[in-house]
């Protein structure tokens, strides 16, 4: 059976509102997520798109813009395609001050909707779980390291 959600949490020696702009700035999500660019729409309903070079790109939409506490986007499980029912999951920051620095928790839901087979699903999981860590762990570098 799939899991249907994937969590994380990192404290990051980063005050809030740093931790806020490397999250939803474009020019911060293309060097910590993607590594070639991205663009963002900062308000619900927004185009969000992330480029790598060696995936592609993926679309997603912003869902949440709650400064500095919550931002969401759903994006699409295949690179090249629009978001649409059926083929994307939910990705929800939570921001929250720790001390100086902030606890950032990171939930992707919504893998037992997506309209692919068991096998194809599970290995969504597997994959994005272990993406999720080592892309937290480049937050945690960036935000730690960049002035903003």
């Amino acid at each position: 059976m799939t899991t249907n959600s994937i969590e994380r949490e990192i404290v990051i020696a980063a005050p809030p509102q740093r931790v806020w702009d490397v999250v939803t700035q474009a020019e911060h999500l293309g060097t910590w997520f993607a590594d070639s660019s991205a663009e963002i729409d900062l308000r619900p309903g927004g185009e969000l798109t992330l480029t790598w070079r060696e995936h592609g790109v993926a679309h997603g939409r912003v869902e949440t813009v709650e400064p500095p506490h919550t931002f969401a986007f759903r994006w699409a499980l295949d690179h090249g395609s629009r978001v649409e029912q059926g083929n994307s999951t939910v990705v929800v920051f939570t921001l929250a001050p720790e001390g100086d620095g902030t606890r950032l928790r990171v939930v992707e839901s919504g893998f037992a909707e997506l309209a692919v087979d068991a096998e194809r699903r599970d290995r969504h999981v597997q994959e994005n779980t272990q993406g999720w860590r080592a892309e937290l762990d480049e937050l945690r570098a960036y935000a730690e390291s960049v002035s903003v």
